[in-house]
């Protein structure tokens, strides 16, 4: 099962609807399994940002790159967005929840034994402030 990360500093803050940062599954036999998700704040503001899953895409920001870490040939199939401008359809409840101090490089890393994405590309997570945004540090990483 190949290992797969993404990482970058978001171009929009998001708000409660918009998304600063998002993975969507596949529709092969993959299942995407979430390990690792880090957000840093990048400025002096304090944010709380959600982890949250979503059964639409939006509208998508720019696509991020992702790469495989344990394989120089593999080409990841999940894919990475930045902040969305049209906002997906958020289920289910909140997965995971953190405040971010008003402080440059404050910020959380979640773990997991395996958080599955849906064999869908439409199914995916997100990261969403609540309330106003603020552009962020981010990195995901995931087994394929």
């Amino acid at each position: 099962m190949p290992r797969c990360s993404a990482a970058f500093r978001t171009t929009g803050a998001g708000s409660a609807t918009l998304p600063i940062a998002s993975i969507y599954g596949v529709t092969t036999t993959d299942t995407v399994r979430i390990v690792e998700i880090g957000v840093f704040n990048s400025t002096v503001t304090a944010v709380q940002i959600q982890l949250r899953r979503v059964s639409t895409t939006g509208t998508q920001g720019t696509g991020q790159t992702e790469i495989c870490e344990d394989s120089l040939t593999y080409v990841p199939l999940a894919q990475v967005f930045d902040t969305h401008t049209v906002a997906p359809t958020l289920v289910g409840g909140i997965i995971r929840s953190a405040s971010l101090g008003a402080a440059i490089g404050s910020g959380v890393i979640w773990t997991f034994k395996g958080l599955a994405i849906d064999k869908l590309t439409t199914s995916g997570l997100v990261i969403i402030p609540v309330g106003t945004g603020q552009i962020c540090d981010v990195s995901l990483t995931w087994d394929e």
